[in-house]
């Protein structure tokens, strides 16, 4: 298995960025799927999760309606819309996979993660 993430990088507050995050070995229809993201020396923690029909997201509080997760079955891809970006949502994201239909909030839940993809938001 194989998660490959990309899109990441440097904008200033307020903008726009897209990660994506492209699967082999699993296939992502079977699967719920969530971006966490990590600061240096803290936890990873759960940006936002898609359960296996797309029937459900969840988002941590902090998103407060700014990202949108998804996901294209046929590309088997998943995708992470992130927009007013602030300096807070600074860290590396990364695209996880369960072995489950439904979402977690644990980390240790998911069985497949990608390598992660820094976002850095300063002026």
């Amino acid at each position: 298995v194989q998660l490959q993430a990309s899109g990441g990088g440097l904008v200033q507050p307020g903008s726009s960025l897209r990660l994506s995050c492209a699967a082999s070995g699993v296939r992502l229809a079977n699967s719920a799927v969530g971006w966490f993201r990590q600061v240096p020396g803290g936890e990873r923690e759960r940006v936002a999760c898609l359960t296996r029909t797309g029937g459900n997201t969840y988002y941590g509080d902090f998103v407060k309606g700014r990202f949108t997760i998804s996901k294209n079955h046929a590309a088997n891809t998943m995708a992470l819309q992130m927009n007013d970006l602030k300096p807070e949502d600074t860290g590396s994201y990364y695209c996880a996979v369960r072995s489950n239909h439904y979402c977690s909030g644990r980390a240790e839940d998911y069985a497949y993660w990608g390598q992660g993809t820094l976002v850095t938001v300063s002026s």
